[in-house]
This record gives structure tokens, C-alpha cells and sequence, in this order.
């Protein structure tokens, strides 16, 4: 897929949550319809694909470290985010992700929740406060 370019307009969105899951390493491995129609994508286009595809040049790296951080440590992380949709635009959602755990008590891979919110308390790159 070619790169796609930010355009500075907002996606927003109402009704249910989206969900994703993936494997350990954030390659999807399932996508709800509402996650389809959030970010442009068909599930074709998503699974097998590095979640990575949604993320907006506007969040800091420091915030991804801090997630993966928080979830190989077995932890469940919230927080907010811009994601990137297909078509270039942008949605704000607050997100809770959560590790998976097998019955053997092992890491297997990660499950997002997440639902529309308005922009507010993110860290974005080149901005200050």
C-alpha cells in the first residue's frame, strides 16, 4: 500500500466500539466492522497487517513506548489517541488496550476497545504546552 498522506480533517464517529486484536508483535489478527469503518479499511486490507497502519505522525513515539511498555509488562493501557484513517483524515478515539493470556498463563497477543472522543490531553509532536 502507498504511504499515506495526513490531511487536516477530522473523522468523527458515533454508535459502537471498535476492536482489534493482535498478535505479540501488533500484527492484526482481527478487526470488528466498526474498526473497518473508522479507518478505511476493508479486513483484507487490515489482517496480517502491522497495527502500525492507523498510526498518526502526530503522537509522540514516547506514547508507544509507554503503551508497549505498559502492556509486555502484562498491564492493561488507556489512553487517547489519533489515528489515521485511509483517506488521510484523522479520529480521535480513547483507547484501552489489554494482553491476552492463554490458559497456560502465557502472552499470546493484545485486544483494543476503543470509542469516539473529542481531541483533548495528547501529546502531539511539535507542539508545546
Amino acid at each position: 500500500m502507498d504511504k499515506i498522506v495526513p490531511k487536516d480533517e477530522e473523522y468523527v464517529f458515533e454508535g459502537k466500539v471498535a476492536v482489534s486484536q493482535t498478535d505479540l508483535d501488533g500484527n492484526i489478527t482481527f478487526v470488528n466492522r466498526k474498526f473497518c469503518e473508522i479507518s478505511g479499511y476493508s479486513r483484507d486490507e487490515l489482517i496480517g497487517r502491522s497495527h502500525d497502519i492507523i498510526r498518526h505522525p502526530d503522537v509522540e513515539e514516547a506514547t508507544f513506548e509507554k503503551m508497549w511498555k505498559t502492556l509486555k509488562s502484562g498491564q492493561v493501557w488507556n489512553g487517547m489517541l489519533k489515528n489515521l484513517r485511509k483517506d488521510g483524515r484523522y479520529c480521535w478515539v480513547d483507547m484501552e488496550i489489554a494482553p491476552i493470556f492463554n490458559k497456560q498463563e502465557q502472552m499470546t497477543g493484545f485486544i483494543s476497545v476503543s470509542k469516539p472522543s473529542p481531541r483533548k490531553n495528547i501529546q502531539l509532536k511539535n507542539k508545546t504546552n
